[in-house]
Order: structure tokens, then sequence, then C-alpha cells
């Protein structure tokens, strides 16, 4: 039952792991008694992720690679299987959002998002899958959507549109690698303390208002969208492909505009 809920001798590459998701990510997998290739285009935070494990004695490598480039994405490859001679579970984690009304996002602007949400996701799938599907046991690959797929506020087109876009992609993937044994799922967070949301942060009636939405009245820690993550590797979601979790606190569950004395 124990080997249900375990990630012990596998291997994950964490793309954005110098975020804090995909740093949450890196780290739960290592100490589970994982091996983990990660990735990111911050070398500086890369170094320090990497550092902070393996002084704990876990098994992790770095390598700096710039999901939007597609020769840098199989320079990982090549990297990954050279560390450990296999790949059996994938996360793609890196995004940016810019807030801004359509009315005033630049081309320049719209072209970003999309070059790294949805196009560096497809990129890292499409390489990735083709070495993964070669292995005995299948793996498992986990894409990073957002509760913008789904409910949205100003100020989010371009990043939502990539979001709703990441699901459909993870469904298309994992119909197309369900015969290889490869699950395909989506992890659509609600709001979460993380260096992409410290502008929300510093608004205090922003943030508040962020608080107020969730059942718990609280946002979520990285290392609780990474327990999540961390589980869809683990023979235990094996039956699990082509879906959406939603670990967003009840954000989109509840009306939120008023709570009735009952």
């Amino acid at each position: 039952m124990r080997e249900l809920f375990s990630v012990e001798g596998r291997v994950a590459v964490v793309t954005g792991a110098a975020g804090g998701i995909g740093g949450a990510i890196a780290e739960l997998f290592s100490e589970l008694g994982g091996r983990v290739v990660a990735s990111d285009v911050d070398e500086g935070g890369l170094s320090r992720l990497v550092s902070r494990i393996s002084s704990r004695g876990f098994d992790v490598r770095g390598f700096r690679a710039d999901i939007t480039s597609v020769d840098d994405v199989r320079s990982l490859i090549d990297f990954s299987l050279r560390s450990y001679g296999r790949v059996d579970a994938l996360y793609v984690v890196p995004a940016i959002n810019i807030r801004k009304p359509i009315g005033k996002y630049s081309y320049e602007e719209f072209d970003r998002v999309i070059n790294l949400n949805l196009r560096g996701s497809f990129t890292v799938l499409k390489e990735f899958l083709e070495v993964m599907k070669n292995n005995p046991d299948g793996g498992s690959v986990v894409l990073f959507s957002s509760i913008r797929h789904l409910v949205v506020e100003p100020g989010q087109s371009a990043y939502a549109a990539t979001k709703a876009a990441i699901v459909q992609l993870a469904k298309v993937a994992a119909v197309e690698y369900g015969k290889y044994n490869i699950r395909v799922n989506v992890i659509a967070p609600g709001v979460v303390d993380t260096p992409l949301t410290q502008q929300i942060k510093k608004d205090s009636d922003w943030y508040r208002a962020y608080l107020e939405k969730t059942v718990f009245k609280r946002w979520a820690t990285p290392m609780e969208i990474a327990s999540v993550a961390v589980f869809l590797a683990m023979p235990a979601s094996s039956y699990i492909t082509g879906t959406v979790i939603y670990v967003d606190g009840g954000w989109t569950a509840i009306d939120g505009r008023y709570e009735p004395k009952l």
C-alpha cells in the first residue's frame, strides 16, 4: 500500500523550478525519494534551489533552459537522460501575466504571454512526450492552468486565453499518449503566495478581496499546490488522466457575493 503513495526512485523534470510552485514541487519530489532535474531561465534562483535541496542530501541537478527555445528544451532532455537515464514525471510550470485591458495591450506584450505560456508549454510537452513514450511503465505529465481558464477579471485577456488553451492541449495529449501509459493532467490553482502574485499583495483592497473569495479566507502556499502535483506522479493516481484538478480553496465553488444568515 505504501508503494501506491511513493515516488521513490522516480525521475522528475521540473521546468520553472526557480519559482514558488516549481521550487516546491522540486523540493517535495526530492524529499519523498525521487530524483529531480530542476530547470529555469533564472540561473541564480535555480542555483539557490539546487543548493538548498542537495544540502539536505537529496538527489537534484540543475539545468538552465528557456522553454521558448526548442534547442534549449532538447538540451534539457539530453541532460536529463544523461543524468538519470529516463524521465518518469514532467512538470510544466512557467507562465507570465501582463495585467492590462485589451485596448492597452501591445501586440508585443500579447506575443510574450502567448510565446511563454502556450507555445513554451507546447514545446516542452511535444519534445518530452516523444522520449517518455519509450518508458516501459509510462509516465505522468502535469501542465499548469489557472482558475482564470474558467473565471476571469479585467486585465486577464492573454493570460486567461493561454490557460484555457492549456486545458485543451492536455486533454488532446492524454488521448494521444494514453496508449503509451502516459497520463497528462492539469492543475488549476487559485491564488497562491508566489512572486507572480506580489502585485496583488501590495494592494490591500485587492489582497483582502482575494482572501474573502476562498472558503478558507486565505491564500494557498506553494507546497499545497506541489503536494497535488507530486501525487499525480504516484501509482495511486494511475487512473487519472485528461482532467483538471482545481486547487483553489473553493474559489470556483462559491458564489461569493453574499453569505446569507441562515
